[in-house]
């Protein structure tokens, strides 16, 4: 019954935020906090679904950029749990195949993320060069899951260069953004779905003495790190609780 009411009242508000930020989007279109502002709203719902949800931000992440955010992707939580982590002047990059989802797509457009042709992969240098030029000309900061789909409780899976390339291209660090394990841990019928740790880590600048892919192993190296101990400490919230 707890399940039926929460799908209920999850889907009342998607649909009553979404609208109200595809209104805001109309007025604002493209602002560079629009991203934040949504990130936020639909963060609220981790707690209709008894996921209690705790974000740390280092001050060198809020009071300077643009950088290159890189995540973790785990399941269709993310858009409810990680999203909350959104920084100002921040968009991220999406297919464009979102636009034709009802009431999501078009927010998703208005908002001012980054379309891309995935199925297109001649275009892969224009979208780099694209990501590249909104990031150097407006100053925002782009996030990307560099796994490039979600894990499912695989673990995190090998990272994609292109954030990376885009991170040298433009001279920015990259910033790590990692979520404690959420797999399989979310029963909607269950009052209390436990703790969610997001830690967003200090920017990392990247230099020549790697390339795209080395890089990638580095930073998929460090997440994984990170990842475990915020595990680990899940762990030991949930026991005390």
């Amino acid at each position: 019954m707890l399940a039926v009411i929460r799908i209920i009242i999850v889907f009342i508000y998607f649909i009553l935020a979404s609208v109200g930020l595809i209104l805001l989007c109309i007025v604002r279109p493209f602002h560079r906090d629009n991203v934040y502002v949504i990130g936020h709203v639909y963060g609220k719902m981790a707690g209709l679904v008894g996921i209690k949800v705790k974000i740390t931000v280092p001050m060198s992440v809020k009071n300077q950029g643009p950088h290159v955010f890189i995540a973790n992707h785990q399941n269709s939580y993310d858009l409810i749990t990680v999203c909350a982590s959104a920084q100002k002047g921040m968009v991220t990059v999406g297919k464009k195949s979102l636009v034709w989802i009802p009431v999501f797509g078009w927010l998703y457009w208005l908002s001012g993320n980054i379309l891309i042709d995935r199925k297109n992969k001649g275009k892969a240098h224009d979208t780099l060069k694209q990501t590249a030029d909104i990031i150097l000309h407006r100053r925002l900061s782009v996030f990307f899951f560099p796994e490039g789909t979600r894990s499912y409780g695989r673990g995190l899976l090998p990272f994609k260069t292109g954030a990376f390339r885009i991170a040298k291209a433009v001279n920015e660090p990259v910033v790590m953004v990692c979520t404690s394990n959420l797999h399989q841990k979310v029963k909607l019928n269950r009052w209390n779905n436990g703790s969610l740790l997001i830690e967003l880590c200090e920017p990392v600048k990247i230099d020549d003495s790697r390339d795209a892919k080395q890089w990638a192993d580095f930073f998929h190296q460090k997440m994984s790190e990170k990842i475990r101990q915020l595990d680990a400490q899940v762990a030991l919230v949930d026991k005390v609780k």
